[in-house]
């Protein structure tokens, strides 16, 4: 309070505040401070499951796994065994496409499974596709 009564809030002129600036947020607002001693809360669209972060989530995992799981398989096989075994021995990677299609089980994981499903189909149709016209356009040079 001041001396004429009023509040510093009531003082401020309206075209400083703003015609719809409120005093007190009407919605908790969560920082990555603690306040009075208490834990920062985490970011609540990060628990309650947002279909958009799955479906983002789920087909970056998806364009990941084509990529990384077939790398990491052929690089330890590689460690372990001769060339020769280890191209006999390639094929076996499909099955880590269980794991995409054991997801798909869970209600829980279904969402997420369907478009990591999806970036592994993109991701592969888009490797076949640009190998078939490199194989082209060098055939077409060379011929």
């Amino acid at each position: 309070m001041t001396e004429s009564g009023t509040s510093p809030a009531a003082e401020t002129p309206p075209a400083a505040a703003g015609p719809a600036a409120p005093v007190e947020p009407s919605v908790p607002v969560e920082s990555a401070e603690p306040v009075d001693g208490e834990p920062a809360a985490a970011p609540s669209w990060w628990h309650t499951s947002h279909p958009t972060f799955a479906g983002l989530v789920g087909f970056f995992v998806g364009v990941a796994y084509v990529i990384v799981v077939p790398g990491i398989y052929v690089t330890v096989l590689s460690l372990l065994l001769s060339d020769e075994n280890v191209q006999r021995l390639f094929p076996l990677v499909a099955v880590a496409l269980v794991i995409p299609l054991a997801l798909l089980i869970p209600r829980k994981t279904r969402r997420f499974a369907q478009f990591m499903l999806l970036g592994v189909v993109c991701t592969a149709l888009v490797i076949a596709l640009t190998a078939t016209l490199v194989i082209w356009a060098m055939v077409q040079l060379d011929g």
